[in-house]
């Protein structure tokens, strides 16, 4: 039985001595105030940690998701409040009006996007760290010891030293962003944050399968999204060389400055891994930084036989990547790691005078985090992960991240012994890419398509996405969470050809017209 721990043991009554408080002022604390008040607020919380707990226990029996009444969306335009409401009441109204009508991926049957479905250990850690408060922009405190730890497993999961950096980040797409701006920073040297880009014709490389936030870190960088080559892919949607090798000498020879290369480890389309050997090979060869947007496919490191694919990602120069989709941490946990700690510090570290450190005392412990980043205030997003995979292991991570790529694999099996359905793409991770035949033109197959990613959302069974493969509107599978099975894929495409044979009734009782 779980007993509270001793550090919290109350000092004996005569010695203390508490100063009251003036009558003559209001208590203006948030919290309960007398013994009575607490008792009935840790009731309340008692129920709500149960109701999180039983949601997670019965989440097969809820559908992944239902469509929102018009009624119910009203009730969340009300005026502002000013007055106290009962707490007890705001629960009953989140498990009525919030809780069933969220995306749902937290369902085994959510296979939309590239979301992780949580645990209720990362839930109880979440709710350890809301209860400290702490924030990780710095000073000298234990809770960045915790993110430190996890930095030292990172490097050592992708091999990188241990003299590197990291920090945790709200996701990729922010990880990305520190990404770019520190090759900037390491082309350029630190003289570029007060002086700017002043002429310097920078340019970078990815693939055309490449994420949006590879685009928008450009953009936000100040080099803009002209400055961006997106190469071809080839016949496995992974970046063409020879194609990036043509247009590194083409801008060479144009007076243009390469200095980065974004390789995908996990392409949001299809899961494709770019040849990351060779494309360390590359940037070696033309002194470029080596970047890794491993949004997802990077944590397939953690599987010994899916480790191979990523041969050549302990060169990269960054990774970004995120611990709350294969990692299964609670939103949010995204994370950049940088081999140079040096050129991370001299893109983000601060001389104001607000943030002066000391040797000693709670402003030691430099450099902070917030030297590494662009947020200065922090949640402690490194305890959901900590607790994470100390509870768990990395080797059971792991292996539920190989489970979900045999069952990708199960359901490449199961539309290939379907005469109704086509695969539109490799199945080279998690990630399924297949339709519903149609004899009709493309334009007439592809509404019957998105008719049946429709009426999948609105059954509640199952949660797919979608994406265009060769031109095609695809029903995109991402399998993420841990607690998908074989009865979920069986789900998915019962009910996808179910939907699509009514569809093709539809359509042509209606003479081809939908």
């Amino acid at each position: 039985m779980a007993t509270r721990s001793n550090l919290y043991k109350r000092e004996p009554a005569a010695r203390l001595s508490v100063r009251p408080l003036p009558t003559t002022m209001e208590r203006s604390s948030l919290d309960p105030q007398s013994s009575a008040e607490w008792d009935e607020f840790r009731a309340q919380a008692h129920l709500m940690l149960d109701d999180m707990l039983q949601y997670t226990q019965e989440l097969r029996q809820r559908p992944v998701w239902q469509p929102i009444p018009d009624s119910l969306r009203q009730q969340f335009r009300e005026p502002l409040p000013h007055h106290a409401a009962d707490l007890a009441g705001l629960h009953e109204t989140f498990m009525q009006s919030i809780l069933p009508y969220a995306a749902g991926n937290a369902h085994p049957g959510f296979m939309g996007w590239v979301h992780g479905g949580g645990t209720p250990v990362g839930m109880l850690a979440e709710m350890l760290a809301a209860g400290l408060n702490a924030n990780l922009g710095g000073r000298d405190q234990v809770p960045i010891e915790v993110e430190k730890q996890v930095l030292q497993w990172v490097a050592e999961i992708f091999g990188f030293p241990q003299s590197a950096s990291g920090i945790f980040v709200s996701g990729t797409s922010m990880a990305n962003f520190i990404g770019v701006l520190v090759a900037r920073t390491k082309t350029l040297g630190p003289v570029v944050r007060q002086q700017g880009l002043e002429g310097k014709s920078l340019v970078a490389y990815t693939s055309a399968a490449a994420h949006g936030s590879v685009v928008q870190a450009m953009e936000l960088s100040g080099m803009g999204a002209d400055a961006l080559r997106r190469i071809p892919v080839n016949s496995e949607f992974q970046i063409d060389l020879a194609a990036l090798e043509r247009a590194i000498e083409q801008d060479v020879n144009k007076g243009l400055s390469p200095f980065l290369i974004i390789a995908s480890a996990g392409t949001v389309d299809t899961g494709s891994i770019d040849d990351l050997d060779r494309l360390a090979d590359i940037a070696a060869r033309h002194k470029l930084w080596l970047h890794i947007d491993g949004a997802f496919g990077a944590l397939a490191m953690l599987n010994p036989q899916l480790a191979p694919l990523l041969n050549g990602i302990q060169r990269a120069d960054s990774i970004a990547f995120d611990f709350h989709k294969w990692g299964q941490v609670p939103y949010a946990a995204g994370f950049i790691l940088v081999r140079d700690a040096q050129a991370h510090l001299d893109t983000f570290a601060s001389t104001a005078t607000y943030l002066r450190r000391e040797a000693k005392g709670m402003s030691a412990g430099s450099p902070w985090p917030c030297d590494f980043g662009p947020e200065l205030s922090r949640g402690f997003m490194a305890l959901k992960t900590w607790f994470t995979l100390k509870t768990y292991g990395v080797d059971k991570i792991g292996d539920m991240i190989g489970k979900t790529c045999q069952l990708a694999q199960y359901l490449r099996q199961r539309i290939d012994a379907a005469p109704e359905l086509e695969l539109l793409a490799p199945v080279a991770l998690n990630i399924v890419c297949f339709r519903y035949r149609c004899s009709y033109d493309n334009s007439l197959a592809d509404r019957v398509n998105m008719q049946i990613v429709t009426g999948l959302h609105e059954s509640g069974v199952a949660a797919p996405s979608s994406t265009t493969i060769h031109g095609k509107f695809a029903i995109r599978a991402a399998i993420v969470n841990h607690r998908t099975e074989r009865q979920d894929i069986d789900a998915l495409v019962d009910r996808v050809i179910a939907l699509g044979k009514s569809t093709i009734n539809t359509v042509q009782s209606r003479g081809a017209k939908i």
